[in-house]
Parts: C-alpha cells; structure tokens; sequence
C-alpha cells in the first residue's frame, strides 16, 4: 500500500497551511495498492517528537473502501458525507488539528492509513488508543508518509 500527500513530499516540511501557523487545514491525502479484502480505512497522524510524549494530531476511521483521497482542508464534522467518523486528537477536539510544537527544532509528523478487513463499530469521538483496540487483528496492511515541521517563532506550541 503506498500513501501520498499533494501538500508535501515525504521527508520534507510541511507547508504552515497546514500547522497552527497557517489556516490549519488538514493537508490533502491519497493511497492506491491497497489489499484485496479491504472493508474500510482508518488514518492515524501523530508526532512521536512532542516534548510530553507521542502527540495525536487526527484520528479518522470508517473510510469507505472505494476511497482513495481525502482533499485538502477535511471539516471537523462527527461524521463525514462519506459515512467516515472522527475521532479526539490531543487537542481534545473533533477532527485535524495540525503540526504546533515548540520551537527548537523539527518535529516528525507521521500520516499512517491502515487498510482494515471491516469496518470499524466506533461512534464519532474515539481516541487513538480506542481505534488501535477496535483495528487489532484486522490491520490488512499499514502505509505512511511522514512530514517534517519547525517553528522558529517564539510562539508556544503543543506538538
């Protein structure tokens, strides 16, 4: 499975439209080679370099499997038109909440889809470890793209 972002290369920085520093918009997405058998997708992002520990940015679940992109700029909405759900990022709201770290150096944003072998029987609002629950055992396969992001601004961030 291979996934892509139209916003960033992997390896390099991430564009501040899609940060804090920016409108925030979630950036856009899209996979292909994805595993016979697949029932749905979920997508995970997260910053492993956050100073109090591994920091959720977006967790959506429930992708249709005739999906192939997300578009830049996702809405927070519970539930997309597609029947997708969003689940809390550590920002503690629905929905994409982008790259935010203190200055200091690069943070690694890690975009992960995993392509699952049913759907996912969670109502809108789950937290990462919830889905990581809900997905074991039915992980088909798992692709990435990873980002980078710095702010060198002396404005405070998260992650």
């Amino acid at each position: 499975m291979k996934l892509i972002s139209d916003g960033f290369g992997a390896g390099e920085t991430i564009p501040a439209r899609y940060t804090c520093d920016g409108p925030n918009l979630s950036p856009p997405v899209r996979w292909d080679e994805y595993p016979d058998g697949t029932r749905s997708f979920a997508l995970i992002v997260d910053d492993p370099d956050a100073p109090a520990g591994t920091w959720v940015h977006w967790v959506l679940y429930g992708i249709d499997p005739h999906t192939s992109e997300l578009p830049e700029g996702v809405s927070p909405e519970p539930t997309l038109p597609d029947g997708s759900r969003q689940g809390i990022n550590d920002f503690r709201r629905l929905g994409y909440g982008g790259p935010c770290p203190p200055p200091g150096g690069a943070h690694r944003y890690f975009f992960r889809l995993y392509a699952l072998d049913r759907s996912v029987d969670l109502v809108p609002g789950a937290t990462k470890p919830e889905l990581l629950e809900a997905m074991e055992g039915h992980v088909l396969d798992e692709a990435d793209v990873m980002g980078l992001y710095d702010r060198s601004s002396g404005r405070r961030g998260h992650s």
